[in-house]
């Protein structure tokens, strides 16, 4: 009987893990996926927040292509034109509301 639960519990959390990650973000013909955009987002915010410490330094697609702590996925997207309007955009696109597949750039739930 423990058995059983327990593999329906390790069945149903490994079905968890892999539906958050079927979330994919759709930006410019092409898809990223959730976790990519969230560390996007944390690129960001720690970019804004040195630009805010230092004005004359201004957070810009080049240097966010050319950070190493981002995700491999987005060098596609930094080789187009508008690579700065499009991370600006999937900087911009709200986690709670993609989670729950209620944004019209997220798809796979």
């Amino acid at each position: 009987m423990k058995a059983a639960l327990i593999a329906t519990i390790a069945v149903l959390v490994l079905a968890l893990g892999w539906t958050s990650e079927a979330v994919q973000v759709k930006e410019n013909g092409l898809s990223f996926s959730l976790e990519a955009v969230k560390r996007l987002q944390e690129l960001t915010e720690s970019s804004a927040a040195t630009v805010q410490r230092s004005p004359r330094l201004r957070a810009s697609s080049v240097s966010l292509c050319a950070d190493p702590m981002l995700p491999q996925e987005f060098l596609p997207l930094c080789r187009q034109r508008g690579a700065s309007a499009s991370l600006t955009r999937l900087a911009m696109v709200p986690m709670d509301v993609c989670e729950i597949c209620a944004f019209a750039a997220c798809t796979g739930c």
